[in-house]
């Protein structure tokens, strides 16, 4: 898979936002270490506190069908130009990402712009050991 299959995957499932109410509609491609990959949508609601973006959205997906490691992950919006991870995500995202974990973004000029999650949130909390298996507070 590589980096523009997985954000012409994002931007796709941009098309299946719901986001009535900020207009912001993000899609997002995650690709798991065996090579699945998993979309998502944000998900919008009159109690805002219970909308979901659309990276943790892939990511349920993903450990719903027990893909509990991520390599990468293509985030793309409707209306063009870079979309991070909010800290919600970059955090829930951290639990399950393999060391060197790609956040790939496309810019307004069109071209890829790749970052680890390493980058986007330096000092990340995360449990010892991996998803599913022992780990240590």
């Amino acid at each position: 898979m590589t980096d523009n299959e997985l954000m012409k995957m994002a931007e796709k499932a941009c098309e299946n936002a719901y986001a009535p109410y900020s207009k912001f509609k993000v899609g997002a491609a995650l690709l798991s270490s065996d090579g699945r990959v998993f979309t998502g949508c944000n998900v919008e609601n009159s109690s805002y506190g219970a909308g979901i973006c659309a990276e943790r959205t892939a990511a349920v997906k993903a450990v719903s069908e027990d893909a509990v490691r991520f390599s990468a992950i293509a985030i793309a919006n409707a209306g063009g130009g870079l979309t991070f991870p909010c800290g919600i995500c970059r955090q829930f995202l951290s639990e399950f990402a393999e060391e060197g974990f790609r956040v790939i973004l496309r810019n307004d000029n069109g071209s890829l712009e790749i970052f680890t999650l390493e980058e986007l949130m330096p000092h990340g909390f995360k449990l010892r050991g991996s998803p599913r298996g022992e780990v240590e507070l």
